[in-house]
C-alpha cells in the first residue's frame, strides 16, 4: 500500500472521529474554559477570585474581536469585487484534478500568510469555493477548507505579521519590564535569519506535501455538493434608480469623495512609518482594505450589499471571543494563595528546568501548550516573554532565535483549536469538526519536525548580548 493511501485514510479516519466527537467550535471553547478554571482552582485560587477574572476579562477583547469582524468583513467585500473575483475564478481555472486544486490552496493559503495572515483567511476561502464550483474536479470539499487553513496553521507567525517579530522590533510598542530585559530585537535577528527561512521553507513544503498526499479521491472525496453546501457567486445586482432620492446610491460620486479621503490619510500613515510596521497594524489594515473594497465596488450601492452578505459569516466570532478572552484572564489573573497565577507557575517551571540544549524544545512546547489556552500572538508574547526571555539571556540563547522558536511553535495549536478557523469557516460555511481532522494529521507531522528543527537550527546560532536603550 503506498504512503499516500496511507494518509488518506488516516486523515479519513481522523476526519470521520472529528465529525463524531469533535463539539462545535462554541462547546470547544466553554470545554477549554473549564480546564482552565479547574486547573486554577488546583493551583489554590479562590473560586470568587475565579469568577472576578473570568468576568473582568470577559469583554478585554472587544476591540480585537471587532477588527477580527472588520477583518472578515473587508476582506470579504474585496474578494467579491468583480476585479479580485476576476483573479480568483482565474487561479481556480488552473489545477486539472481535485488533489492538485487543494495542493494549490495550500500553497496560497501560506504563502498570502507570510504577508497578512487576516488575507489568507479570507482570500483562501473564497478560492475554496470558487474551485468548488468547477464540479469536474471532484475535490474534496473538507480536505480544500483545511488546506485554506494552513497559512495560520503553519506559516502565518514566520512572516511579516508575526506579532512578537513586530512587538520586539519596535522599542515604542514594547512594553518598559520587558524593554528593560530584551531591548529591541530587529527583523534581520527573526523572521529574515536564514534558519527562520530554511524553517519556513521546510514548513511550506512539508505541509503543501502532506496536504496533497491525504486529499480523498474519487469516491472517497466528499464534494461541497454533497455536503449541501451553497458555493454559488454572488451575483453582482445591476439595479437602477427608481426615484430621484436613489440615485447617489448608483451613483460613483460619494465613493470616490471617500476614498480619496482615506488615501490622504493611508498616504501620510506610510510616510511617517515603515510600511510594512503600518500594515501590520490591523486598524490600518481593515482601513485600507474596506477603502479598497468600495473603490472595487464602485458603488454605494454595490457596497452596502457587499458589506450585507459578510456580516452572518461572523457570528461565530462574536459569540466565541469573549469567552477566550475570560479564560485568558483567569489563567493570567486568578493567583493561588501565594500570588502566583497558572500561566505564571506553568511558566515557571519550564524556566527551570531549561539548560541551553533543551531550552528550543522546552519553549516550544510549553508556547504551544499555552497558546492551545490563549489564542493571540501578541498577548500571549507579552504573558510568557519576561520569562522566556530572561531565561534565553541566563542560558546564552540566541534572543532572536528564541523569538522564532515562539512563532514556529505559536502556530501549532492553531491546527486543532477552532478560534482562528472561525472567519474561514464561515466563508466556507462549514464547522470546525468538518475539517479538523485533516488540520489534526498536519499537527502530527509538524509537531516532531517543527520541535526537532527549532533544536537543531539553535545549535548553529551564537548569543548575542541584548541591545539595551
Amino acid at each position: 500500500m503506498s504512503d499516500s493511501s496511507l494518509l488518506q485514510r488516516t486523515a479519513l479516519r481522523f476526519t470521520h472521529w472529528a465529525e463524531r466527537w469533535f463539539p462545535d467550535a462554541f462547546v470547544f471553547a466553554i470545554l477549554a474554559l473549564l480546564i482552565v478554571v479547574l486547573a486554577a482552582f488546583a493551583n489554590g485560587a479562590p473560586v470568587l477570585a475565579i469568577s472576578k477574572a473570568f468576568g473582568d476579562g470577559f469583554w478585554s477583547l472587544i476591540p480585537f474581536t471587532m477588527q477580527m469582524v472588520m477583518v472578515a468583513i473587508s476582506g470579504y467585500v474585496v474578494a467579491v469585487s468583480p476585479p479580485v473575483t476576476r483573479l480568483i475564478n482565474t487561479i481556480a481555472a488552473q489545477p486539472g484534478s481535485g488533489r492538485s486544486a487543494i495542493a494549490l490552496i495550500a500553497s496560497v493559503s501560506m504563502l498570502s500568510s507570510l504577508l497578512n495572515w487576516a488575507l489568507s483567511l479570507i482570500f483562501s476561502g473564497l478560492l475554496v469555493r470558487a474551485l468548488a464550483r468547477r464540479e469536474a474536479l471532484q475535490m474534496d470539499y473538507r480536505a480544500a477548507a483545511a488546506a485554506g487553513y494552513l497559512g495560520l496553521g503553519a506559516t502565518w507567525a514566520m512572516g511579516l505579521s508575526s506579532s512578537a517579530a513586530q512587538l520586539q522590533a519596535n522599542a515604542s510598542s514594547l512594553p518598559a519590564p520587558l524593554l528593560a530585559i530584551t531591548g529591541v530585537i530587529p527583523f534581520s535577528q527573526t523572521i529574515f535569519l536564514w534558519q527562520s527561512l530554511l524553517l519556513t521553507a521546510v514548513l511550506l513544503l512539508v505541509s503543501m506535501l502532506v496536504a496533497w498526499w491525504s486529499a480523498p479521491t474519487g469516491s472517497s472525496a466528499t464534494t461541497a455538493q454533497q455536503l449541501g453546501i451553497d458555493i454559488s457567486e454572488p451575483a453582482v445586482v445591476q439595479t437602477a434608480p427608481s426615484r430621484p432620492g436613489e440615485w447617489l446610491e448608483h451613483s460613483p460620486l460619494l465613493i470616490v469623495f471617500v476614498v480619496l479621503l482615506g488615501a490622504g490619510w493611508l498616504l501620510q500613515e506610510f510616510q511617517q512609518k515603515d510600511p510594512l510596521l503600518a500594515l501590520s497594524g490591523l486598524n490600518t489594515y481593515n482601513f485600507l482594505f474596506l477603502m479598497t473594497g468600495m473603490a472595487l465596488h464602485g458603488r454605494p450601492q454595490r457596497f452596502v450589499a457587499a458589506v450585507t452578505r459578510a456580516v452572518p459569516i461572523m457570528g461565530g466570532v462574536l459569540i466565541q471571543y469573549p469567552l477566550f478572552a475570560g479564560l485568558a484572564a483567569v489563567l493570567t489573573s486568578a493567583a493561588g494563595s501565594d500570588g502566583i497565577s497558572l500561566s505564571s507557575r506553568v511558566a515557571t517551571a519550564f524556566v527551570t528546568i531549561a539548560s541551553t540544549e533543551t531550552y528550543p524544545l522546552l519553549m516550544g512546547a510549553y508556547s504551544a501548550i499555552l497558546g492551545w489556552f490563549i489564542p493571540s500572538g501578541g498577548g500571549k508574547w507579552l504573558i510568557e516573554a519576561p520569562y522566556v526571555m530572561q531565561a534565553a539571556i541566563e542560558l546564552k540563547v540566541h534572543l532572536g532565535w528564541a523569538v522564532q522558536i515562539y512563532n514556529a511553535a505559536e502556530a501549532l495549536p492553531n491546527l486543532i483549536n477552532p478560534f482562528w478557523m472561525l472567519p474561514l469557516l464561515g466563508v466556507v460555511g462549514l464547522k470546525a469538526r468538518d475539517i479538523v481532522g485533516f488540520t489534526a494529521l498536519q499537527l502530527f507531522v509538524h509537531l516532531p519536525l517543527v520541535l526537532g528543527l527549532l533544536w537543531l537550527l539553535a545549535g548553529t546560532l551564537t548569543y548575542v548580548p541584548p541591545l539595551l536603550p
